[in-house]
């Protein structure tokens, strides 16, 4: 279940899912990510508040080049920089990772055996590519994760009520899962797809229970007072993110 909470007054949200682990995303209240002139001193306020409550150097707060790849990467101290990379691994308690979304659907998955997590970045591209299955392939082939042990929840995206597209991004889609049913619909003419059900049905493909899976009810574009969005907002550079420490 998503739930709010605040950082010095301000609202984030978080999954009880993933109790046990620092996370959360950021809102248009929190933001921490911005190439607008009037959101730039909000942001450096912002990220000191972050940094603050989780009791890190805002060096230590890092995040990858997003490029709508399929690319995961280990997070590694001292290492700020991993370009076109959309997936971020962090097994290490010095940094904190965050990835940026407007639209674009997060996933944070955490194993609470092996005590690492990782965010990942599940736009149409990287979810056709399956991130958030590399994403766990990666954590079993690097820290001999078991998926049944993980736990993931999907965050603030747009919603299937929302996201229509052409055929050739709903074919790339639909092949991206072994199960596609109830993933799409014809709405007058237009396709809509359920790009949070299709990583929640790819991480249960790559071995999550599904009781382990929380998706998160806000969609960026009816929620717009909460969230930022890409398609609403007029191509926004401001961005809400996903955050994790352990």
């Amino acid at each position: 279940m998503f739930y709010f909470d605040e950082i010095n007054g301000k609202k984030i949200l978080k999954s009880s899912v993933l109790s046990g682990l620092s996370h959360f995303f950021t809102t248009r209240e929190t933001v921490i990510k911005t190439k607008e002139p009037d959101f730039e001193e909000i942001v450096e306020k912002n990220k000191k508040d972050v940094c603050e409550y989780l009791g890190i150097d805002e060096r230590n707060l890092i995040h990858p080049s997003q490029t709508h790849t399929s690319n995961v990467d280990i997070a590694r101290v001292g290492v700020s920089s991993y370009p076109d990379t959309d997936g971020l691994i962090l097994n290490n308690k010095e940094q904190a990772v965050f990835l940026n979304f407007a639209d674009c659907t997060p996933v944070i998955i955490y194993d609470p055996v092996q005590r690492i997590a990782a965010v990942s970045h599940a736009g149409w591209r990287g979810t056709a590519g399956q991130i958030a299955a590399k994403t766990v392939q990666k954590m079993r082939d690097k820290f001999y994760s078991d998926p049944a042990d993980l736990k993931a929840a999907i965050g603030p995206a747009i919603s299937f009520c929302c996201y229509n597209v052409g055929e050739d991004v709903y074919r790339q889609l639909m092949v991206s899962v072994r199960n596609c049913e109830n993933l799409s619909e014809i709405r007058q003419g237009n396709i809509f797809v359920d790009l949070k059900g299709i990583n929640k049905r790819q991480l249960i493909e790559a071995g999550l229970k599904i009781e382990n899976i929380d998706v998160c009810p806000f969609c960026t574009v009816c929620n717009n007072d909460l969230f930022f969005s890409y398609r609403k907002e007029n191509a926004t550079t401001n961005r809400h993110s996903a955050v994790v420490k352990l």
